[in-house]
């Protein structure tokens, strides 16, 4: 995996709820990270003019960060009562909670449009358009789904940090067998030969690596989304998002540039996240397949993990770096569609 230059004396430098179903990559708390980093990378730009001019008064890119989420049907907790606009927005996109991801499998290098695990509207495909929204091109080829420029940039600064998160990008197939699988076909998954594991979060992660928290389903997608951010605040002695966000700026972090048209980045992206999902999955083992009932009293299979001892750790580490990594290339993408 490509990793930041600074990575490890970052990590050294900063060091001093678990939910039931995918619902927000990195947290509340790590998209606002990553949002404050890219508003204090765009300060005094042109790219941050553009952007105030499309936000509300007392909103950045920061507060923005959680609309993609806070607009869903079941929203997650704390985002209190959905506006007029995210009504809007949802009943124009009755698609839109798989707008966040995608289900590519972790042992691949590379994204390829319709191949396993894409979609005509998962995460690369919506930032491509709402990109090209905000670049000025709204026809129905580039805009689809008809996304207004306020709608892009409240897709595009929610969606850049989901497309980060190792496990939004990097799916886990079980074989029938036993053991994680790639799939060859979708009928292979279809005809119950290779399990979708929805993102790895039927993958169940024990309370002996939670700690502190409990839960009745923690599944490992989960378990990036929210303790490992919370792990990255805590050792990094933050009292925020804006001061981690301070912290990591300042270490002068060395981001790789993305290169080519900016709407061609989430193809970029997808490539950078599935490297950082190997590790993700490095020495973890699934055990014999299960039952368990979701939260709406729905059985559903899930497997067991074995993880290496130092997996919490190590994890944290990626996520941190591809928390920055994914502020830094917000910044870099409101800049290159707003010189």
């Amino acid at each position: 995996m490509r990793r930041l230059k600074a990575a490890l004396a970052l990590a050294g430098a900063l060091a001093g709820c678990v939910a039931s179903a995918p619902a927000m990559a990195w947290g509340s708390n790590g998209h606002r990270a990553v949002g404050a980093i890219a508003d204090q990378l765009i300060q005094g730009s042109s790219a941050q003019r553009h952007v105030a001019a499309l936000l509300q008064p007392g909103e950045s890119l920061e507060t923005i960060s959680l609309w993609a989420d806070c607009a869903k049907v079941n929203p997650p907790a704390g985002c209190g009562t959905p506006t007029l606009e995210m009504v809007a927005y949802v009943a124009a996109n009755p698609g839109h909670a798989g707008y966040h991801y995608a289900d590519v499998p972790f042992e691949l290098a590379h994204y390829h449009d319709h191949d396993i695990g894409t979609r005509a509207d998962d995460v690369v495909q919506v930032l491509k358009q709402a990109i090209a929204v905000l670049q000025g091109r709204a026809d129905d080829a580039s805009n689809p789904h008809h996304f207004t420029p306020r709608q892009a940039l409240l897709l595009v600064a929610h969606l850049v940090g989901d497309i980060h998160q190792p496990l939004h990008m990097g799916g886990a197939y079980v074989a029938k067998a036993g053991g994680f699988a790639v799939p060859e076909s979708r009928e292979q998954i279809k005809d119950g030969l290779v399990f979708d594991t929805r993102g790895a979060q039927d993958l169940l992660v024990s309370d002996a690596v939670l700690g502190e928290s409990t839960s009745a389903n923690h599944g490992l997608h989960s378990f990036w989304d929210f303790v490992l951010v919370e792990d990255v605040l805590r050792r990094s002695g933050a009292a925020s998002p804006q001061q981690f966000a301070q912290m990591a700026i300042a270490m002068a972090p060395v981001v790789d540039a993305n290169t080519g048209d900016a709407a061609s980045w989430p193809y970029q992206w997808a490539d950078e996240a599935l490297m950082a999902a190997k590790p993700a999955f490095d020495g973890v083992v699934p055990g014999a397949m299960a039952q368990q009932a979701d939260d709406k009293g729905k059985m559903r299979n899930v497997w067991p993990l074995t993880l290496p001892d130092n997996y919490r750790a190590a994890s944290a580490d990626v996520a941190q770096e591809q928390m920055i990594r994914a502020g830094y290339h917000l910044a870099a993408l409101l800049k290159a569609i707003w010189p």
